[in-house]
């Protein structure tokens, strides 16, 4: 009677299993007929595979176990051991939502010892034999037929497996979320040594008045307004970035006393940034540091930007405690609610004598002299700029909202993007064509903020279309902040190296691939370095 049973039992386990196994994809076939022909207890079947496992040990044990390998294999037990391990761990979910917490107990205890023997024989190297896996197959068969032969209906299964993987897509899709956030406010951190190198550089500035006398004399260079020199634009807040720039920029450079560096930044950081400018030297270079809030008349009035940034809802979208998690965290990132970001749409506003700039972000790191950058023709055009659609991502349609009729009748969607952080601009061009005039009528136009959601480049790719004369790829490199699979040969040819995203190489989270491509032009030996590291 017990064998008819089992007999009038099978193909309804079989056919049970295999709901199973296509619901959650972790069982295949092969599994499932050697868990049958086990339960079965074949003993001539269990004799012919012990001879075959047998001749196997004999011809593995002259070299190490892969054990990947023996787990893949249809005739090891580590293989028939995790299959059921498997099946069970799907029961021990069933039973507990049944509350048959006893059988679950069984099955989990039993899986602990699937798992105590699987992990003995990978740290000893070694196959599992047949005096090993028997008792546990036995036990286990045992167990996931007592199970199926529970009152579990198919349907009641499905559902509590559907269940059950709804929840845990929700709980990923969560912890993806909590990730990004936890990613975007260490990005946004300034590390403790570096705010402590600020403190001491303000510290200096407040204290040696022969440092603000120093920067008065500076301030009427006449360097600052020849066009004969090479001019570069800077508008940062983060001391120790911008020299990794100027430093890396001059030691590059084959005539490095004719480059001038323009760096604006904000009040808070005005006194570090010319203490660190004024007690180092950097090859003879002009260095000028200029405090943004000296900028009367970049206010409210004039620039729709500074209107749109004191405006209390777009305050209380950054720092409001009551935060949408639909929105992409990176898009909180107060850094577009600084002045500062903007300030590349007024650079013939800040520099009304200068012809030609080169703009250079803060988390660019510079390998080649950039001089003949200066003598591009840029054919009438006022930025030089990399194009970036290399990859279809980078194209307007990625930035700017085609669904609004303002966008979509004046562009073409597969226009190719570009980058900011390393641009050429012709100032007398960007006068002839007001540029600075069409900035602030897209401003105006997204005061709703329906045309394009963030940040500068939106921004910019409006501005600068038809005006953008595309520049070399290896002139800049961009993706060091994200992109962990840059081909070494396109960093080595690269002009610039752009840490742009959220590893940016002063922070923990940098990827150490890139990091050192930075660190190198940072002055290690500097006493406040020091002490600020070490502290």
């Amino acid at each position: 009677m017990r064998r008819r049973a089992a007999e009038y039992r099978r193909p309804v386990r079989r056919k049970f299993s295999y709901w199973i196994w296509a619901l959650l994809g972790l069982f295949s076939i092969a599994g499932l007929v050697l868990f049958v022909l086990h339960h079965n207890q074949h003993e001539d079947r269990v004799e012919h595979t012990a001879l075959e496992r047998n001749a196997r040990i004999e011809r593995v044990a002259h070299r190490e176990l892969n054990f990947t390998e023996e787990v893949l294999s249809p005739t090891s037990f580590s293989r028939q051991l995790a299959q059921q391990m498997i099946l069970a761990k799907a029961y021990v979910i069933i039973a507990k939502e049944h509350n048959n917490l006893h059988l679950a107990w069984e099955l989990s205890s039993k899986i602990r010892s699937c798992q105590l023997l699987l992990s003995k024989a990978a740290m000893r190297g070694e196959p599992i034999t047949l005096e090993e896996a028997e008792p546990i197959i036995k036990s286990l068969s045992f167990l996931i037929f007592k199970a199926q032969s529970a009152h579990y209906d198919i349907a009641t299964t499905i559902m509590t497996m559907k269940s059950h993987i709804q929840a845990l897509e929700e709980r990923a899709n969560a912890a993806t979320v909590q990730s990004t956030v936890f990613g975007q406010l260490a990005a946004e951190a300034l590390p403790k040594s570096l705010h402590c190198v600020n403190v001491k550089l303000t510290a200096d500035w407040l204290i040696k008045r022969v440092l603000q006398e120093l920067a008065d004399d500076k301030r009427n260079s006449p360097r600052l307004t020849d066009n004969n020199l090479y001019h570069f634009c800077i508008f940062s807040d983060n001391v120790l970035a911008t020299s990794v720039v100027v430093n890396s920029t001059v030691s590059n450079a084959d005539h490095p006393k004719q480059l001038v560096f323009h760096i604006v930044t904000n009040g808070v950081n005005y006194g570090a940034m010319q203490a660190w400018y004024l007690n180092n030297d950097f090859k003879g270079s002009t260095i000028e540091v200029r405090n943004i809030e000296e900028f009367s008349w970049l206010n409210a009035s004039y620039a729709p930007i500074v209107k749109q940034l004191l405006d209390p809802d777009s305050r209380a979208y950054y720092f409001g405690g009551d935060q949408d998690l639909k929105i992409e965290p990176k898009l909180r990132n107060p850094k577009y609610l600084s002045l500062l970001n903007h300030l590349r749409f007024y650079i013939p506003e800040i520099y009304p004598q200068l012809e030609k700039v080169v703009f250079l972000d803060d988390d660019v790191v510079v390998q080649k002299d950039l001089t003949p950058l200066f003598s591009l023709d840029l054919h009438g055009n006022v930025n030089g700029a990399v194009e970036t659609c290399l990859e279809a991502f980078h194209r307007y349609y990625k930035y700017l909202n085609f669904s609004n009729s303002i966008i979509s009748s004046k562009f073409d969607p597969q226009t190719c993007g570009w980058a900011f952080g390393m641009n050429v601009f012709d100032l007398i061009a960007w006068r002839k064509e007001n540029v600075t005039a069409r900035y602030h009528q897209w401003q105006e136009q997204n005061a709703d903020g329906t045309l394009w959601k963030l940040g500068t480049l939106p921004a910019g790719l409006l501005t600068f279309y038809g005006l953008t004369e595309p520049l070399d790829r290896r002139w800049h490199v961009l993706g060091l902040g994200y992109d962990i699979n840059i081909d070494n040969r396109l960093i080595e040819s690269a002009a610039v190296i752009h840490f742009n995203g959220n590893m940016k190489p002063w922070l923990k989270l940098a990827i150490g691939r890139y990091k050192p491509l930075w660190e190198r032009y940072i002055n290690q030996s500097h006493p406040y370095l020091q002490d600020c590291v070490t502290s």
